[in-house]
């Protein structure tokens, strides 16, 4: 049976707190047993909490008792230890640990409870099977730099909570049973019991509320919230996720940019020590799209788009001409100096990795100074290759890639491919941090397949102005006055000013095909209300765990989730989803359907 905590065993600090200053210090940690190190008459370990590792001592002036208990002592066996800091002895100071000029001369110790051999070693940066990890998530939280990914976690949460708090914003909990409502994403359906047959769904954001608060008077609303989307998962999405939430009334989308550079400027500051520059640079979709083939780009390298479209309009060549006649384009990237670093081996792999992005192929030209190689330039006369290698400053150990297809995927396509391209030949630096708001995104896209029209964003987006004499000749054309906040060709955040006019909300609802009934139906309560006074609102949302992972320069949004889910949506510590007991289901009225070979036709 373990040891058991008194009123007499209180905490004094954290173990890597200890210092120096310390020695002579009469201290109580608490923690597990990283290592045991037995060298005869002298026994040390090191013990570790979340805030590092200190090691403790037993000597021959350690009372036996207490000696005789650190014989025992095992990796991760949970313990307490009260001693004296005192220097180590000469040549025995870790350079490489935070406390390792001091230890804690050990004279009481407690054994909590023992531990099994864990099923991996709990040390940083570890390389075993993410499964294996993410399976006893409770011991991988225990290495230290995930350990301190939740910490720093914690610290931008009340970076977060005090910038607001100090700008006037309110924290109101919105609530997470609500009507389903469709706002891209599949909800998270829930049933409910009190009203058979009827569903609740998980908020996929606290979208309609926080436009209702706004009506309500708080003008300026703030929360971290929790939001679901039932949808497929990426490095950086889970299908449970926090937003860094916000809301204003009577202001424009400028406000609400100006205010959030300030938050970030403060985040970046306090937690990484950098000093970023305002205003941030803004690009419209159309120019980012045009530039760097990505409506986030990355701006840390160059390798921007160049369209040749106007060079081939009646070239010979059905690749490229029928590209441009079809309404798509053709367009380059002009990779300087790197004609040497691209084999035929290398140039087919980039040719399969733009393949993924449905480009049919990818053409190519390399000018290794005595000799240039192209995939294409036979097919073409000597005027349009002169003009294509004008237009991209070709010169002598360059390479350029070239795709030409619909506008989607040659935008898809080559906006993915310098971003490989700059990650092969290491132009990234890792610790810069190039911040840049993309604005004026298309209120609509058009699904060709269900031959209609679904918001770009949410139904709830304010069209320009100027774009308003569109709404029924051309809404494909019409402009949103929304934003996203991009870093490092990562969305970190995004937001819109919002409709506050019944009128222009009836006709967005038109534009996405519902019929009043169905308007009425799924967004009744919020034209109801707009039937009261509606302030002018604009608001955004930062995607949190995207923003840590972000700045801690992470590549897996696991990493600063406590408990995230895997590939599948599924949890694999608590092994969920699972079945829920028959009772349950009866309660709710709900029956389970075995799967059939029929089913899946």
């Amino acid at each position: 049976m373990g040891a058991q905590l008194t009123e007499n065993d209180k905490r004094s600090c954290y173990a890597a707190e200890l210092t120096a200053k310390d020695v002579g210090r009469y201290v109580c940690l608490m923690g597990w047993v990283q290592k045991r190190r037995d060298l005869g008459g002298l026994i040390f370990c090191d013990l570790r909490d979340r805030s590092g590792i200190v090691q403790l001592a037993f000597d021959n002036e350690t009372p036996s008792e207490v000696f005789d208990a650190a014989f025992g002592l095992r990796s991760e066996y949970s313990i307490m230890a009260k001693g004296r800091v005192r220097p180590r002895g000469e040549g025995a100071v870790n350079k490489n640990l935070a406390t390792g000029e001091i230890e804690v001369a050990v004279d009481e110790l407690k054994i909590f409870s023992t531990s099994e051999t864990p099923p991996f070693e709990i040390v940083e940066n570890s390389d075993v099977k993410p499964e294996l990890r993410l399976k006893h998530r409770y011991l991988d939280l225990r290495r230290p730099d995930l350990t301190r990914n939740i910490l720093n976690r914690s610290r931008i949460v009340k970076i977060a909570r005090d910038f607001y708090d100090e700008n006037g914003f309110i924290d109101i909990e919105t609530p997470c049973l609500i009507k389903p409502t469709p706002e891209g994403a599949r909800d998270y359906l829930v049933p409910s019991r009190v009203h058979p047959g009827k569903f609740y769904a998980l908020p996929q954001s606290p979208q309609l509320y926080k436009q209702l608060l706004m009506l309500s008077g708080f003008d300026r609303y703030f929360q971290i919230a929790r939001c679901f989307r039932d949808e497929d998962l990426r490095a950086d999405r889970q299908p449970e996720f926090t937003q860094i939430d916000l809301e204003m009334s009577y202001v424009t989308e400028n406000d609400v940019m100006e205010l959030n550079e300030k938050f970030l400027v403060r985040l970046f500051h306090e937690f990484k020590g950098i000093d970023l520059e305002t205003p941030f640079i803004r690009m419209t979709w159309r120019e980012a799209m045009e530039r760097f083939g990505s409506d986030k780009p990355d701006l840390r390298f160059g390798l921007e788009l160049c369209d040749l479209s106007d060079l081939l309009t009646h070239t010979e060549f059905k690749m490229f001409a029928g590209a441009v006649a079809a309404g798509g384009s053709v367009r380059a990237i002009n990779v300087k100096g790197a004609a040497d670093k691209f084999s035929r081996k290398e140039i087919d792999s980039l040719t399969n990795f733009v393949k993924s992005y449905k480009a049919k192929g990818l053409a190519w030209l390399k000018n290794t100074g005595g000799e240039v190689s192209s995939s294409y330039a036979k097919f073409l006369s000597d005027d349009e290759n002169a003009a294509i290698q004008a237009r991209l400053g070709v010169e002598p150990g360059d390479v350029v890639f070239i795709v030409a297809d619909k506008n989607k995927v040659v935008f898809d396509s080559l906006g993915a491919l310098r971003c490989e391209v700059a990650k092969r030949l290491g132009l990234i630096n890792p610790n810069e941090y190039k911040l840049l708001w993309v604005t004026e995104f298309p209120l609509l896209e058009y699904d060709e397949e269900d031959g209609r029209f679904y918001a770009m964003h949410h139904p709830f987006t304010m069209p320009m102005e100027e774009d308003l004499q569109y709404i029924e000749s051309d809404p494909g054309r019409i402009r949103a006055k929304a934003y996203d906040i991009v870093i490092n060709g990562t969305e970190a955040g995004g937001g819109s000013v919002r409709i506050h006019d019944a009128e222009i909300q009836s006709k967005m609802f038109d534009l996405l095909g519902m019929t009043h009934e169905e308007a009425n139906e799924k967004f009744g309560f919020l034209l109801e209300a707009f039937k009261y006074g509606v302030p002018p609102h604009a608001g955004m949302a930062f995607g949190l765990d995207r923003l840590v992972m972000l700045i801690l320069g992470l590549d897996d949004i696991r990493d600063v989730i406590a408990f995230p889910k895997v590939q599948n949506a599924s949890e694999l510590m608590s092994r969920c989803p699972s079945l829920p007991d028959p009772k349950a289901l009866a309660e709710l009225g709900i029956a389970v359907v075995a799967e059939t070979e029929d089913d899946n036709i």
